[in-house]
This record gives structure tokens, C-alpha cells and sequence, in this order.
């Protein structure tokens, strides 16, 4: 299962969604409002406090490290729940990562994982998070790592520049640079040594190309908070009052549940839900009633052959008449 938030305006204040939808067929689980000021950790906390309300079966979250603490980790395997998420590289993961970033010139051809038409080269280690034993992933992507020092020694070479003709330069680039303006070499070294590494944390241990799958491939949630925003219309939220808020998150939440399972029930056909639903715009069902005689009949229209494939999909009942 993949878990993410993503914030809204409401009015004139932020709300924030958290949602969880399954990894095969992004068929939403659960979800919940918060207020746009609750800190991001907090909000995958409260969400695993709701889940284990649910009667489902063990399985594995899958969430981003702006989200991550040790306390949901620890939360989720007492819940029989398995962990893959992001980890930030702090100064402790960087100490860890440290010797072996130190020697990552040489990629070795077993450790390259091809992810559409993004390369890593993934090293796994064992490692434990507030005592939860695990594996720790580190990724390296060169091309993205080529790019940002680009970008970076662009911006450098540019304040450069502007130093020498007097002028200001962009905030947090001066610590690139001493009194006379050169360039500290320290310093963008510092800023470089970690460029294109990222971490994943994992409580199962997972093949390498399965954990950058299920960890970098979060298009079902994406997608999801997409169609929440477009097609569902989320927004704009035309309400004030909390109660009300969280009333209209709810419809749109359970709106998209249904546009998932009509996408669920039309996937042998090849269509998209909001196709289906164009295509079913001018079907009608007409119902009669003969009061007297207690007598009642309905008819659907004549359907086209594709309307008439589309309500097999979905229920075969839809097709019956009821006399």
C-alpha cells in the first residue's frame, strides 16, 4: 500500500490529505483531513492510529521520508506492517554511507537497476531504525548528480562575477565564497559529496530493483491526488466550517473510490472511467407504474453495443428489467 499527503487551499487556509490507496490498482484504503500546520511526520501518525482500525491483512506501507520518524516505523511493525520509505541523509546516515560513497567511482554492473529511463546503482546494508532491524538502501543516480553540479558551479561561477563588479548575489551562496571572493573548496565539496545519493529504509529485505520499484514508482498515488484535484474537483473547498471541510473531502474521497473501481471493473476493456462515463451520459432508464393494478415496469433504452459492454463490466445486473 502507498500512503502520501498533499496540501489544499481551502478559503483562505491550507488543509492537508492523507491517503492510502493499494499498490497494484491504487484503489483508495483510507484517508483523513488535517490542518495545513500539522507537521508531516505527525500526519502519517495519526493516519497509522486509524489503520489500525481496519481489518486488513499484513502487508507493506509505502511512504515518503519527508513523512518518515522512528515512531511510525516502530508503529507499523506493531501492527504486523512492513516498512519501505525515504530516509533523509542526515549527518548520521552520511557517516554510515560514508566509506562506501568514498569509493563509488567504481559502479559494479550487479548493483545497476534500470527504473524507465532513470539508472541507479543501489548498495543495501543492514541497519536499524529505534531498534527495528531492517536494511538500508543507498541509490545513486549519476545523471542527476551531474546535473546538480552543473547547476550549482553555474550559479558559483555567475555570483563569481557579480562579486567582482560589486554587485549582490543570491542568498545561501555566499558561503561559497571568503572575503576576497574565492571560491572555498571545502565548502562546495561539502555541498557535493552527497548529490545524487538517496536512502530508502526497509523492514523486509527486498531484492534491489523490487525496493527502487516500489519506493521511486509512487504514480498510483500521484495519480490519485491528481484526480482528487481534477476530475473529482476538490477544489475550490466553498466552506468555512471544519465539520462542513472535512464533509466535502469525504464525498470527493468516496467519489474517487468509485471512479477507481470503475476503472477497476473496465481494465479488460482498455478504457478510461471518465471515457466510460461520457459514453453513458445519454443512457436513460424509463419506470412505470400502474397504481391501480399495483403493476410496475422499467426499460432501459435502447444502448449502443459499447454502452451495453461497458454495464456488463461493471454489474450484468445494471441490464435486467424489472417487471
Amino acid at each position: 500500500m502507498h500512503c502520501g499527503k498533499s496540501p489544499f487551499l481551502c478559503q483562505e487556509f491550507w488543509i492537508q490529505i492523507g491517503l492510502g490507496v493499494t499498490q497494484k490498482e491504487g484503489i483508495p484504503i483510507f484517508h483523513k483531513t488535517f490542518d495545513g500546520n500539522i507537521a508531516d511526520s505527525r500526519t502519517l501518525h495519526d493516519l497509522i492510529s486509524a489503520f489500525a482500525h481496519y481489518d486488513l491483512k499484513s502487508g507493506t506501507i509505502v511512504y515518503d521520508r519527508g513523512i518518515t520518524s522512528g515512531r511510525n516505523i516502530v508503529d507499523i511493525k506493531a501492527l504486523s506492517w512492513e516498512t519501505v520509505c525515504g530516509v533523509p541523509l542526515t549527518e548520521s546516515v552520511k557517516k554510515f554511507w560514508r566509506p562506501v560513497v568514498q569509493k563509488s567511482d567504481r559502479l559494479p554492473l550487479e548493483d545497476r537497476v534500470q527504473l524507465n529511463p532513470t539508472t541507479f546503482y543501489v548498495t543495501a546494508r543492514p541497519y536499524a531504525i529505534e531498534q527495528v532491524k531492517g536494511t538500508l538502501y543507498l541509490c545513486f543516480n549519476a545523471r542527476q548528480q551531474v546535473d546538480l553540479r552543473d547547476s550549482r558551479r553555474e550559479e558559483i561561477v555567475a555570483a563569481q562575477q557579480r562579486l567582482r563588479e560589486g554587485k549582490t548575489i543570491k542568498a545561501g551562496l555566499d558561503k561559497y565564497f571568503d572575503q576576497n571572493g574565492k571560491v572555498i573548496a571545502k565548502a562546495l565539496d561539502e555541498a557535493e559529496e552527497f548529490e545524487g545519493y538517496s536512502c530508502i529504509y526497509s523492514t523486509r529485505f527486498l531484492e534491489k530493483a523490487v525496493v527502487v520499484q516500489l519506493y521511486f514508482d509512487k504514480d498510483l498515488v500521484e495519480k490519485a491526488f491528481r484526480s482528487l484535484k481534477g476530475v473529482i474537483k476538490l477544489q475550490p473547498v466553498r466552506h468555512w466550517l471544519s465539520q462542513r471541510v472535512i464533509a466535502h473531502v469525504f464525498i470527493c474521497y468516496l467519489a474517487y473510490l468509485l471512479l477507481s473501481l470503475l476503472k477497476y471493473h473496465l481494465k479488460p476493456m482498455g478504457i478510461s472511467p471518465e471515457e466510460a462515463l461520457d459514453d453513458l451520459e445519454t443512457m436513460n432508464k424509463v419506470y412505470l407504474r400502474d397504481a391501480k393494478n399495483v403493476f410496475t415496469l422499467s426499460r432501459v433504452v435502447t444502448l449502443s453495443k459499447k454502452q451495453e459492454s461497458i454495464l456488463k463490466a461493471v454489474d450484468r445486473t445494471l441490464l435486467q428489467s424489472e417487471n
